[in-house]
């Protein structure tokens, strides 16, 4: 009698003839799930029909295993659950994070149509490759196999696409309420992986995120006599270099960044800068300076906010003293009883994550990443990403990986590489194998 396939030989390669079609078909979606608001509103469900024509022919209602479900908050906007059910009670492992919506993309600065699959070579190019289009396709090519194959499996496997991740303006749509609805109660019982990185090795660290935007007051007036104005534009500029000081002070290099590999410690910088308009003989009374704070996960980021709101109140306590750029640039009119202020807001924090890198998780990670990679070197960044730091602080044993390219996320000319996607395909396989046999 012949040996038993192994899960890893069932499963096999990723079939470039099944995932460039698929990848071909959510390409050609992108430019209707760019997400901008309130230009760009994605449509999520566009990509969820396409995953439902490969996956709908192999589930329970059509006689197959996969348990399906989508969960729209929005119309138009699908998340969408997969389970392959296995047969250990509360035994699981899933792969989260995926998401159906992309950055927008310039057909006028890009070397070729962001909205069509084009390829060369090995290079698989168009907006969602790397983040995150690509991933969907490779985990419905993963559910496909497995359901085709039939394997009896201890541990079920879920996967969870989402929608709404690139940007959060609109709340209530993706993974965030998924959680808070109960979706991801049964994922304790086994490693969790987030599949939204990228360079094919565990990326053991992420950055937490602060929106933020300071608007400044002051008072407009003709720039021929600027002794009557407070120019909103300089008071922004001179409010904001001893904010970002202060935060630098108080937010320095964690001794942790260096052991998990960040290239860089927190930062806080501007991004955008706006004001009403005017002539060019005109002092502005209001500008908006806006940005983001980039934090690593050995700080809070409650802590940020309350912070940089001191800062604020201090300098609007404090607004003469400010530090300004000529003898009549000044942020108070004494005879008038203005003073210049600023006024800070923030947007929806997300908080970063390290890794347990002492987790079944990551070992089973480690070990299917140096079978198939052939090395392992773990990275962090502070990009963000949704959730992850709450779930692990709810006990979730989260992972994050990916096989797109760090250098082409969210950058024009996307592209990833198919022999990283079907090398993500094979690590897949080699971590369902693995936790097969743990008890």
């Amino acid at each position: 009698m012949g040996s038993v396939p192994s899960i890893k030989d069932v499963l096999g390669e990723l079939k470039k003839e099944s995932y460039i079609p698929l990848l071909s078909k959510l390409i050609g979606e992108a430019e209707f799930v760019q997400n901008n608001p309130p230009d760009l509103i994605p449509e999520e469900d566009k990509i969820v029909n396409h995953v439902l024509d490969v996956l709908n022919p192999f589930s329970i209602d059509n006689g197959g295993s996969l348990i399906i479900k989508q969960v729209n908050y929005a119309d138009k906007r699908g998340n969408l659950i997969i389970e392959y059910p296995g047969t250990v009670s509360g035994k699981v492992i899933s792969f989260v994070g995926s998401h159906m919506d992309v950055v927008p993309a310039n057909r006028d600065t890009w070397e070729f149509d962001p909205f069509s699959l084009s390829i060369d070579g090995d290079k698989l190019r168009g907006r969602g490759t790397t983040d995150c289009l690509g991933h969907v396709t490779l985990l419905t090519e993963l559910l496909k196999k497995i359901a085709e194959t039939k394997l009896k499996l201890k541990s079920s496997v879920v996967v969870i696409f989402i929608a709404s991740e690139e940007n959060n303006l609109i709340p209530g749509i993706g993974v965030e309420q998924l959680y808070a609805d109960g979706y991801f109660n049964h994922l304790k019982g086994g490693p969790l992986y987030w599949v939204d990185a990228a360079d094919s090795q565990p990326c053991i660290g992420t950055g937490g995120s602060i929106p933020w935007s300071i608007k400044t007051t002051g008072k407009l007036f003709h720039s021929g006599m600027p002794n009557k104005a407070i120019n909103a534009l300089e008071l922004a500029m001179d409010a904001l270099k001893p904010i970002q000081l202060n935060f630098y002070e108080d937010f320095p290099a964690d001794s942790r960044e260096s052991d998990y590999g960040f290239e860089t410690p927190s930062t806080m910088k501007p991004t955008q800068w706006s004001y009403p308009g005017g002539g060019l003989n005109q002092i502005p009374g209001e500008s908006t300076i806006a940005g983001d704070v980039r934090l690593t996960p050995f700080y809070e980021v409650k802590d940020v906010v309350a912070k940089i709101q001191a800062y604020a109140d201090d300098i609007n306590a404090n607004v003469e003293d400010l530090e300004s750029r000529g003898p009549v640039s000044k942020y108070t009119l004494p005879e008038e009883g203005i003073r210049g202020r600023i006024d800070v807001t923030f947007g929806e924090p997300i908080s970063g994550i390290a890794c347990d890198v002492h987790s079944l998780g990551f070992q089973i990670l480690s070990n299917a990443t140096m079978e198939v990679i052939g090395y392992v070197k773990p990275f962090s960044i502070t990009g963000s990403l949704p959730l992850v730091r709450e779930l692990q602080n709810e006990g979730y044993d989260v992972q994050t990986i990916g096989y797109g390219l760090t250098d082409t996320y969210h950058a024009d000319n996307e592209y990833c590489n198919f022999s990283d996607m079907a090398n993500g395909y094979k690590v897949f396989a080699s971590i369902i194998s693995q936790l097969e046999e743990v008890c």
